[in-house]
């Protein structure tokens, strides 16, 4: 299934924050693989968030930073600037996904056919929208399965695991699928965005996450696209 293994792990982190590129290089260390979902009319934009009491950054990086922050992992959709798809007209649903896609391609110098739904709601219509009128060939959710069986809606693909909201989970879930032995084909899916590892400061922990699941004979390591469209 994924170059001749059972398993598979794979990443994705949203928004294009500036972290992105401490968090590549801990990635990078272990050879692992992300996706990394982009809102191309923000890059560039500097701003902060307050999540848990603390103030973190959220600075964009640079269009023309790009192709190479992201040289060895994957770019993806996250809309243009990052609306909740589903309280938009269709029209604007397809600008929003459709121009967004163009956008990163030209930056990235390769089609870009992944996607990350902003802000999380998502439903039907929304996805049966992005399949018809886009480029878009997968797209992920926020909803958490806490498994890692294979799901056949590529357009509302739910992830295993929340990295932030349930680290204690994710280690959990990552010691497991590493002991798996699987007779079928099974994917890790874990999502994020960079600065909730500023909250608490957990780049070490992240890092300990990253050691776990390196370095298995048995795990194929591969961005979304290659994780999800593998055989297709």
């Amino acid at each position: 299934m994924f170059d001749g293994k059972m398993k598979a792990v794979t990443f994705s982190y949203d928004d294009g924050v500036t972290q992105d590129i401490r968090l590549i290089e801990i990635l990078d260390k272990y050879g692992l693989k992300c996706t990394f979902n982009l809102n191309s009319e923000l890059l560039g934009r500097k701003n902060e968030l307050i999540r848990e009491g603390v103030t973190v950054k959220h600075e964009k990086n640079a269009p023309e930073k790009i192709s190479q922050i992201y040289k060895n992992h994957e770019v993806a959709v996250h809309t243009l600037t990052h609306p909740t798809l589903t309280e938009l007209e269709e029209e604007e649903i397809v600008r929003q996904v459709e121009e967004d896609r163009i956008a990163l391609s030209k930056l990235c110098g390769y089609e870009v056919v992944g996607m990350a739904y902003p802000n999380g709601p998502n439903d039907d219509r929304t996805a049966g929208i992005i399949r018809r009128r886009t480029g878009v060939k997968y797209a992920r959710t926020t909803k958490p399965t806490h498994n890692f069986d294979i799901q056949e809606n590529l357009y509302r693909f739910n992830p295993t695991v929340h990295q932030h909201g349930e680290f204690d989970k994710t280690f959990e879930l990552a010691e497991k699928f590493v002991a798996l032995k699987a007779e079928s084909p099974k994917i890790l899916y874990i999502w994020g965005h960079a600065y909730e590892l500023d909250i608490r400061d957990e780049w070490n922990r992240f890092a300990d996450l990253c050691r776990i699941l390196s370095g298995r004979n048995d795990i194929f390591y591969g961005t979304n696209k290659e994780v999800l469209l593998a055989g297709k």
